[in-house]
């Protein structure tokens, strides 16, 4: 049985008043109190952060609590275990005997185990003419027994602490997607803001974050993503209820406008469309001329009606696409600038002019460029030509991808606006890419 005296380390070791105060402690426990060894050890595996153990020296404290013969531990059952090292390895799985040493002390430093050292340093009991334990030398389980309130308590704060960044997190992620996703629509609806220029603020906001943040960091960004998601409904919902009050025939006045073959972009107010204008390229010497397909100037009398009647497949609403402004298809698509006249484009005829280059460069044939032209409208083409260039590496077959995404605009399953911005966030600066 343990005499509670004091005792101190065998050879080289020194004593210290920190392992006195252990033995103190453990002097001090209750005649009646025990605890569950297997209970209070999952207790310890979760408040391993705050007690400054690792899961190795926790591998040698579970070997050191199956030589226990109770599962309760208590005072009245002796709270000594002298397994030798090479016992000790054997349960904790082959872990080599210099390293079991070393968690061994590793669990004393932190308070968890006393050292009751024999004589001469080893580890053995002796028993009276009973068989009963006289006197045993090994390591005291009595730091457990005195600190089980303590350690379960610890574990509570580590659980309630894990599941508060659980739920943060979750919060967080939930914020990014309202985020994203609204900005991408007000984009898509060409809704008026600066829509760059809060999503390079979002993407500031989460690049921001540590590897490993701590819980008040991920508090801060909790507070400012949804301040910013905040912003962003105020202003849709300003926009919302503006177009409300302008009425329903206004508002589908205005969408009819803004779908007119022959209305000017907003961006660019210099440059009148041709909506129709059919691009080919002479494979040999590289020359783009420009067919009139719908122009009612460039077809006087009754030519025009012949050319709808050749291509009964012409649509003039450009298959329902809505387009992008043209310094956001840019952004997304800087490669295609190299193609532009003078290795610039400084508007929709530039672009249109770069796509048709971009097109035999790609092997896209005229007619399935012309195609894409009439069911997206031209200025749609030419932004799906600039996409599929920016992600030339990983398409195998250009002129079959626009092709697909011709018939899909046909059945308006397609959409130009996910596809900008995959690339808009693709093409960051190298320090605002998450990993």
């Amino acid at each position: 049985m343990e005499t509670g005296n004091v005792t101190t380390p065998f050879g080289r070791r020194s004593m210290t008043l920190g392992m006195l105060a252990n033995q103190v402690m453990a002097g001090e426990i209750k005649p009646d109190q025990s605890v569950d060894k297997w209970k209070l050890f999952r207790a310890l595996c979760e408040a391993k952060p705050l007690l400054g153990i690792g899961d190795r020296a926790l591998a040698v404290l579970n070997a050191l609590l199956s030589f226990y013969p109770k599962n309760e531990l208590a005072q009245e059952n002796g709270l000594i275990v002298f397994p030798s090292n090479v016992q000790l390895s054997l349960r904790t799985h082959g872990m080599a005997e210099q390293t079991v040493r070393r968690h061994l002390a590793a669990l004393v430093e932190a308070g968890l185990l006393l050292r009751k050292d024999s004589p001469n340093g080893k580890r053995y009991v002796r028993r009276d003419r009973a068989g009963e334990v006289d006197e045993a030398f090994g390591f005291s389980l009595a730091p457990l027994l005195a600190r089980a309130e303590e350690i379960e308590q610890l574990a509570a704060e580590v659980m309630a602490e894990r599941l508060h960044v659980q739920r943060l997190r979750e919060r967080i992620t939930l914020c990014r997607r309202d985020i994203a996703k609204l900005i991408e629509a007000a984009v898509e609806e060409e809704i008026p803001g600066d829509w760059q220029g809060l999503y390079r603020e979002f993407r500031d906001l989460i690049e921001g974050l540590p590897r490993s943040p701590t819980t008040s960091q991920l508090e801060l960004l909790l507070d400012e993503l949804t301040a910013l998601r905040t912003d962003i409904l105020n202003r849709l919902e300003i926009r919302v209820k503006s177009t409300k009050q302008r009425g329903n025939a206004d508002y589908f006045e205005r969408h009819i406008q803004n779908s007119n073959p022959e209305s000017t972009s907003e961006l660019e107010p210099g440059f009148e469309t041709k909506q129709g204008a059919i691009a080919e390229q002479d494979n040999d010497r590289g020359a783009v001329t420009l067919e009139k397909g719908r122009g009612e100037a460039a077809h006087p009398g009754g030519q025009k009606e012949e050319e709808q009647s050749r291509r009964p497949d012409v649509r003039n609403d450009g298959g329902g696409l809505k387009s992008f402004p043209l310094g956001l298809v840019l952004q997304a698509c800087p490669e295609i600038l190299a193609y532009g006249p003078d290795g610039v484009i400084r508007n929709w005829r530039d672009l249109m002019a770069a796509a048709v280059i971009v097109r035999s460069m790609l092997g896209v044939s005229p007619s399935a460029y012309e195609e894409a032209a009439n069911v997206m409208g031209p200025e749609n083409a030419a932004t799906v030509m600039a996409c599929i260039l920016e992600r030339g590496g990983h398409i195998n077959s250009a002129g079959g991808y626009l092709r697909g995404l011709t018939r899909r605009s046909e059945k308006g399953e397609f959409a130009i606006g996910p596809m900008l911005m995959a690339l808009l966030r693709a093409n960051a600066p190298p320090g605002r890419k998450v990993g």
